[in-house]
């Protein structure tokens, strides 16, 4: 009995950091990951250091964003923060 006033309360403590703190972090990065891994020509993007432009191409592990004048740029495909437009269709909030 004495056992089980002293870590129950350790046992509580994280149930409640798991369900408060950890799993709502898991859930998002999952949904990150299936954003990213879903990327396609064409998307309208924003990277996390809030460059916007236009998925240009893709492979495993990079893509290659055409800014506004033009230019292409290649990021890692982890630098991807959002995807604004999906191929002409606008997911943006509102």
């Amino acid at each position: 009995m004495e056992l089980l006033t002293t870590v129950g309360p350790l046992i509580l403590m994280f149930a409640i950091f798991y369900f408060l703190l950890i799993r709502p972090q898991q859930k998002q990065q999952k949904k990150v990951r299936e954003m990213q891994d879903s990327l396609s020509k064409g998307d309208k993007v924003v990277t996390i250091g809030g460059m916007h432009g236009i998925v240009d191409s893709i492979d495993e592990e990079k893509v290659v964003i055409k800014a506004g004048d033009g230019s292409r740029l290649t990021f890692d495909r982890r630098a991807v923060r959002d995807v604004v437009e999906q191929k002409g269709i606008s997911m943006e909030k509102a």
